[in-house]
């Protein structure tokens, strides 16, 4: 199984360790894009903290991410997995996993990104500031950037396996499963039951839920109906949509009351 998820806006400090390589990073052909994206974010951010601030949509309280990324080649760089937080990523609690279900985590779950294009938890970021919507003024939009090289490098990273797209429409503008790999994807939306409207809250909060609870139980659903039969193994309320057609990928629905 392969698990797609959104990164979050705000993210931990970068710490004291070794500072960043690019050639260490999981998707190697993600490489030259990667270095693309952080030259010239680097190379802005350095030189006109003005422009920087109203390329990057930061308000003036937010000043200091300009400086952040101005030194993300020589930051200190942590595990993907503890620079990312937010609701999403607290209810998912990575730290807290047992040992074989942090190796799953490993395996399985890839963070999509608009500087790093897309990384493995386990992989070593500095903290930054870099939303997938953004327009650089060389580059043009982050998510045009990334679609021939994530195009290159997402099917192999899938293999034969279940994707599970956990993404906001933003990330999943970089790169959408196509033909037989669309198949077997499956998309979550989380209504608050009640209502049946999306609530942002319970939307970040469950899917970190639904993550920790496939890593933790263990399960290897092969496919979106295998996916449908096990969320609901795992106590969850699951309405699934099958595509109308070939070359699409399952539309789930996951009703909650409220979220804890």
């Amino acid at each position: 199984m392969l698990v797609l998820l959104p990164p979050s806006e705000g993210k931990a400090d970068s710490g004291r360790g070794a500072p960043l390589r690019l050639d260490s990073l999981s998707l190697p052909a993600l490489t030259a894009a990667r270095e693309a994206v952080l030259g010239e974010l680097v190379e802005l951010c350095g030189a006109d903290e003005e422009k920087a601030r109203e390329v990057l949509g930061l308000s003036e309280g937010l000043r200091g991410e300009v400086a952040k990324n101005a030194g993300l080649r020589t930051a200190g760089a942590r595990p993907a997995g503890e620079i990312y937080t937010g609701v999403l990523y607290d209810a998912l609690d990575l730290a807290s996993l047992d040992t074989a279900a942090k190796r799953r985590a490993a395996r399985s779950l890839l963070v999509f990104s608009g500087l790093w294009g897309a990384v493995r938890v386990t992989d070593r970021i500095p903290s930054y500031r870099c939303s997938m919507g953004l327009k650089l003024p060389g580059l043009g939009a982050l998510a045009g950037h990334w679609r021939a090289p994530m195009a290159e490098a997402l099917p192999e990273a899938a293999g034969n396996a279940l994707v599970l797209d956990l993404r906001s429409a933003a990330y999943a503008a970089a790169w959408k499963p196509t033909g037989e790999i669309a198949g077997r994807s499956a998309t979550v939306r989380v209504l608050h039951a009640p209502t049946r409207k999306v609530v942002s809250h319970f939307n970040k909060a469950t899917k970190g839920r639904i993550v920790r609870s496939l890593l933790s139980a263990g399960v290897a659903p092969q496919g979106p109906a295998e996916l449908v039969e096990a969320l609901r193994d795992l106590g969850y309320t699951v309405e699934a949509e099958a595509p109308g057609r070939a070359g699409r990928p399952w539309a789930l629905d996951v009703l909650v009351d409220e979220v804890h």
